[in-house]
């Protein structure tokens, strides 16, 4: 992994859309089933919409019923950072970007993978790069029609 990205909330609101600034930089989550990458099945890699750090990889996204894209692991071990999270009078397992500690959603322990990880990760906070290919949709998280 690279330094640590740290910008002023001013320099992020003018990086981020307002939805993915919500999401990265306040811990705000989208409405289930809504996310451009919920259903997306495209071979690729899914970087973080703050500050491109690889974190994901198609092979391990899967169709949990969730609402949000869900991953069974991290692209690298050192690729996304867990935090116990406590808000909404609940204890979970919160996950950010290592890079630039954007929030990204949850991990959960019910997931099929090796490791019986659940990956759930707002589509707003990832940005899609398909396999040979240019970077899908545009940097502000609005959905290309």
């Amino acid at each position: 992994m690279t330094d640590k990205i740290d910008l002023t909330d001013e320099e992020w609101r003018a990086k981020l859309s307002p939805e993915q600034y919500a999401i990265l930089r306040q811990g705000g989550t989208e409405r289930a089933f809504t996310g451009k990458y919920e259903k997306n099945k495209q071979a690729g890699m899914y970087k973080c919409a703050g500050c491109g750090l690889p974190l994901f990889v198609s092979e391990t996204k899967y169709d949990s019923g969730s609402g949000w894209p869900s991953f069974t692991a991290p692209a690298a071990s050192d690729a996304v950072v867990a935090h116990r999270d406590m808000s909404h009078g609940m204890v979970r397992t919160e996950v950010t970007c290592a890079r630039c500690q954007g929030h990204l959603g949850h991990v959960f322990p019910d997931g099929p993978g090796a490791d019986g990880l659940r990956y759930c990760i707002n589509s707003a906070s990832l940005d899609f790069k398909p396999e040979d290919g240019p970077r899908d949709g545009p940097r502000d998280g609005s959905e290309e029609k």
